[in-house]
C-alpha cells in the first residue's frame, strides 16, 4: 500500500481548493501519523474519513486519469485541477451536485489560502477547480464551470515565460502590471462567456481597475476575502456576464435588423419611368413578421422608345429563400427587358433563371407581365399562372382583362410558351396589378375568401367614390385587412398605373 504523503498544515485542503492525495484502494490520505500511533486508531480514522466525504474515494479514479498530479518541493502532493473537497464533519447528503462551479487559476494553489469556504445563494458548497497554468485551465475549462478566479500576481510570470522576446529570459523591459494583464486578455479569449474575478492585493487597487477595463467583471483584494464576501462576489459576476452578454447580443440583434433593413430597402425596385405621361403607384406589404421583402416581387420600367413594362410576380412560400428567389427575378426581368426581349422570349428566359436558382424543383413563380404602347392606348399581356390585371375606366364598371390564354407559372413546365394577346386600353384608364395576398384573404369570420370578384366589386366602390391612385390603393388594402379580420398571412404587393387625357 502506498506511503501516505503529508501535506502542510497550515494550509487545510478546503482552503487551498485541493483534495488530498489518495490511494485508490486506502480512501483518502491524511496527514502521516507520528511513530507510535496505535494501527486501529489510524484504520478507525480512515473509515470515518470515508463515510463523511464519500465525494472523495470516487472523484479520486476519475482525477487520476484525466488530470495531472504536480509534487511541490515541500513533498505536497497537488493534483492540478480537482474540485476542492468538502468541509470535514459535513454530511454527505450535504455534498450533492451544487449551483455553481469555479475555476481557479493561480501559480501555486497549495501555497497561499486564497480561497475561503464558499456557498452559493441557496447555501450549497461551490466548487472550486484550480488551474496552475493556462494549459491547465484551457482543459478544465468545461460548460459547467460559471466564473473564473485569476489571481494577477501569482500569474504574473506565467507570459514571461511563453512570450520569450528573442534569445532574452523574457522578464525585463516590460512592466510587471503589463504582464498581468496580458495573462488577464490570454483568459478572455480563452473564456469569452464565462464571468471573470481578478484578485489582488489591496495596495495594487489601480492594478485590479485596469482588469476591470480590461473585461473583467470585477476585482477583489486578496488580503480581504472571506468566504461570504467572496460568494456573494461570484453571484455578481456571474450575473453581470450573463446581463452583458445578453445586452450585447441584443445589440448585435437590432445592429442585423437595421442592416438587414438598409438591405431590403435597397432590394425593393425603384421604377424607370422618367418621361412617361403615366403615375405609378404601389404597395407592398410582406406576410413574414418584422419583414421588409417577401416572395412577391414586382417593377416597372420605360425602355428607349417609349414602352412601358409593368411585372408583378410571386413565388410560392413565404421564407427568406422566397423573398431572395423573387429579387433575383425581378433584377432578370429588369436586365431583360432593356436588352429587348418581351413576351414568351423574356418569360421562357425567366424561367432558365428560376431553374438555376431555386433550392427546390418544387419551387415556382406565377408572373404577369404588361407592355403598354408609347401612344398609352393598348398593352400587351402575359400571364404565367397570375391573376389577370383589373382595368377601370370613366363611365364604365371595374372589369378584369382577359385570361383565356394564361399560361402556366414558371418552373412548371420544360418548354412551355405564354401567349401574348393585345388588348385595348383607351385614351383615360387605371390599371391595377396585384399578387394573391390581395384576393385570398376571408370575409368576416368565416372560411369565404375575398376573391378576385370581391375585389373587382371592392375596386368598383372605391372608383365611384372618387378615389384614385396612391388613395385608391390605400383604401383598397386597409379594407382587404378589415374584412380579413387583421393582418393578412400572405404577402401583398399592388401595382396602379394611371393614363389621364
Amino acid at each position: 500500500m502506498p506511503v501516505p504523503v503529508p501535506r502542510q498544515r497550515a494550509i487545510p485542503a478546503v482552503e487551498c481548493g485541493q483534495a488530498p492525495a489518495a490511494s485508490p484502494d486506502s480512501g483518502p490520505s491524511k496527514e502521516q501519523a507520528p511513530p507510535g500511533t496505535h494501527q486501529a486508531e489510524n484504520a478507525a480514522t480512515r473509515r470515518e474519513n470515508t463515510r463523511e466525504n464519500p465525494t472523495e474515494k470516487r472523484e479520486k479514479p476519475t482525477d487520476t486519469s484525466t488530470e495531472t498530479s504536480t509534487g511541490t518541493s515541500a513533498g505536497t502532493s497537488t493534483s492540478a485541477g480537482t474540485d476542492r473537497a468538502p468541509t470535514p464533519g459535513v454530511r454527505a447528503e450535504s455534498a450533492a451536485p451544487t449551483n455553481l462551479t469555479v475555476l481557479l487559476i493561480e501559480d501555486d494553489p497549495a501555497g497561499s489560502p486564497i480561497v475561503p469556504d464558499l456557498l452559493d445563494q441557496s447555501g450549497k458548497p461551490i466548487r472550486v477547480r484550480t488551474a496552475r497554468n493556462l494549459t491547465e485551465a484551457g482543459r478544465l475549462l468545461t460548460d459547467d464551470v460559471h466564473c473564473i478566479l485569476l489571481d494577477l500576481a501569482l500569474s504574473a510570470p506565467a507570459p514571461a515565460r511563453t512570450n520569450t522576446d528573442g534569445g532574452g529570459s523574457g522578464q525585463g523591459g516590460d512592466a510587471e502590471g503589463d504582464d498581468e494583464l496580458a495573462v488577464l486578455r490570454h483568459v478572455l479569449e480563452l473564456a469569452p462567456r464565462h464571468a471573470v474575478l481578478a484578485l489582488t492585493s489591496s495596495s495594487d487597487a489601480e492594478r485590479g481597475a485596469e482588469a476591470v477595463a480590461v473585461g473583467a467583471q470585477d476585482y477583489l483584494f486578496r488580503d480581504e476575502l472571506d468566504g461570504r464576501l467572496l460568494s456573494r462576489a461570484i453571484r455578481y459576476a456571474v450575473e453581470r456576464k450573463r446581463s452583458d452578454s445578453a445586452e450585447r447580443r441584443l445589440a448585435e440583434g437590432r445592429l442585423r435588423a437595421q442592416e438587414n433593413r438598409r438591405l431590403e430597402r435597397g432590394l425593393l425596385p425603384t421604377p424607370l419611368l422618367a418621361g412617361s405621361p403615366l403615375r405609378f403607384a404601389a404597395r407592398y406589404r410582406p406576410g413574414r413578421s418584422r419583414a421588409l421583402l417577401g416572395g412577391d416581387f414586382y417593377d416597372v420600367v420605360r425602355t428607349p422608345d417609349g414602352t412601358v413594362h409593368a411585372m408583378i410576380g410571386d413565388v410560392c412560400g413565404h421564407g427568406p429563400d422566397e423573398a431572395a428567389l423573387g429579387v433575383e427575378l425581378r433584377i432578370a426581368w429588369r436586365a431583360l427587358t432593356l436588352a429587348g426581349l418581351c413576351g414568351d422570349e423574356l418569360l421562357g428566359t425567366l424561367q432558365q433563371v428560376l431553374e438555376h436558382e431555386r433550392s427546390d424543383d418544387e419551387i415556382f413563380a406565377t408572373l404577369c407581365a404588361v407592355d403598354i404602347s408609347p401612344d398609352g392606348r393598348r398593352a400587351g399581356l402575359c400571364l404565367a399562372g397570375h391573376p389577370s390585371p383589373l382595368l377601370s375606366r370613366p363611365g364604365m364598371p371595374a372589369r378584369l382583362l382577359p385570361y383565356d390564354n394564361n399560361g402556366p407559372a414558371l418552373g412548371l413546365l420544360p418548354g412551355a410558351r405564354w401567349p401574348r394577346m393585345q388588348v385595348e386600353l383607351g385614351a383615360e384608364w387605371s390599371l391595377m396589378l396585384y399578387t394573391d395576398g390581395l384576393i385570398e384573404g376571408h370575409v368576416g369570420g368565416g372560411r369565404e375568401r375575398l376573391g378576385q370578384d370581391g375585389m373587382v366589386e371592392l375596386v368598383r366602390r372605391q372608383r365611384a367614390e372618387g378615389l384614385t391612385g396612391e388613395e385608391l390603393l390605400r383604401a383598397t388594402v386597409n379594407e382587404v385587412r378589415e374584412l380579413n379580420g387583421g393582418e393578412l398571412a400572405d404577402d401583398l404587393a399592388v401595382v396602379l398605373l394611371d393614363r389621364t387625357a
